[in-house]
């Protein structure tokens, strides 16, 4: 037997002979439920952290209470889902960079993402732009290239966090196109734009393409490229890397609900449920439209297994280009 199987299978026999624990997991969740978002207010992963919240606490009927806990690349928020209360009454929403980056560059981290956390669902994935200020001396992929080889890491970009999807995008690219440039990470999208704009940073890989387009359509900044495999519905105009002369390059930001570990197979199906008829709201899914991002809905397994699949591909990566974070 799996081991995850085994712990879902070990902690339903431990239930059924306590009645009142029982009777707790048939009527959750009977108060408010926290949901940890590890990234600031205002980026994308807020976003969906605020829209699954409503739409669960919606078919629940009990509140569903968001709590930012920035830092990191994410891995403050993810670390406190893990140390929680398998209770059902702590959840999280965990990106990509927690729970199938972070654990190959960094050599310590305080949980574990197969043994400290238990997947609920997918929610969404988006793909980052490559956006630049317009004063910097080129406009396209082509010319930044040509600009980074002949000025070794005289051009800054910025991210999300070390460890981001945004950071390993970059790293990825520095490594095929045969650049250096100089990582300057933030504590969350919301907090580059200033930085951006005022070009204390010539470029960015944007995952939060609800306020990059804003900005791209006045003229402030320009999108040279997009990491995603296909061209952004949003960005239709823009290239994607794979198409400017890196065939093979795709990258997108995905994430999805988590609980603590040894939480009960049952809350953990409520959670799903409620999310997947939550998802199917208009509401829902004007909302991830809005800031241009794919809704997604995967069973707890599936999850899991996605999870793994992206540990492999990330770890691969991260050991080739030699990344480390401490």
């Amino acid at each position: 037997m799996k081991r995850r199987d085994f712990i879902a299978a070990a902690a339903a026999a431990s239930t059924a002979g306590l009645p009142g624990l029982a009777w707790a997991q048939d009527n959750y969740p009977g108060k408010p439920v926290r949901l940890i978002v590890p990234f600031p207010p205002g980026g994308p992963t807020d976003i969906m952290g605020r829209t699954a919240a409503r739409a669960m606490g919606d078919k629940l009927g009990q509140q569903f209470v968001v709590e930012n806990k920035a830092g990191a690349g994410g891995n403050i928020g993810t670390d406190a889902v893990a140390k929680a209360q398998p209770d059902g009454y702590t959840i999280g929403l965990a990106a990509i960079s927690s729970l199938a980056i972070s654990p190959h560059i960094y050599s310590k981290l305080p949980f574990n993402v197969e043994k400290d956390l238990a997947p609920i669902s997918l929610v969404g994935t988006t793909p980052c732009a490559l956006v630049i200020n317009p004063a910097a001396p080129f406009s396209d992929l082509k010319g930044l290239i040509a600009y980074a080889k002949a000025n070794p890491g005289k051009l800054s970009y910025a991210t999300s966090g070390i460890g981001t999807s945004n950071h390993l995008a970059a790293e990825y690219l520095q490594s095929t196109a045969g650049i250096q440039l100089t990582h300057v990470p933030y504590k969350g999208s919301s907090q580059i734009m200033p930085d951006l704009l005022s070009g204390v940073v010539q470029m960015s890989m944007e995952s939060s393409l609800v306020t990059t387009l804003q900005h791209v359509k006045s003229g402030k900044l320009k999108a040279v490229a997009v990491t995603s495999p296909q061209r952004s519905k949003a960005l239709p105009e823009v290239p994607t890397i794979a198409e400017s002369g890196y065939p093979g390059f795709a990258v997108e930001t995905w994430f999805g609900l988590i609980a603590p570990a040894a939480t009960p197979p049952a809350i953990i199906a409520k959670l799903h449920e409620a999310w997947a008829a939550g998802a199917k709201t208009a509401e829902a899914q004007t909302q991830f439209e809005n800031i241009s991002a794919n809704l997604r809905v995967t069973s707890p397994q599936e999850f899991g297994q996605f999870i793994r699949a992206e540990d492999k591909r990330w770890g691969d990566l991260v050991r080739t280009l030699g990344i480390k974070a401490d």
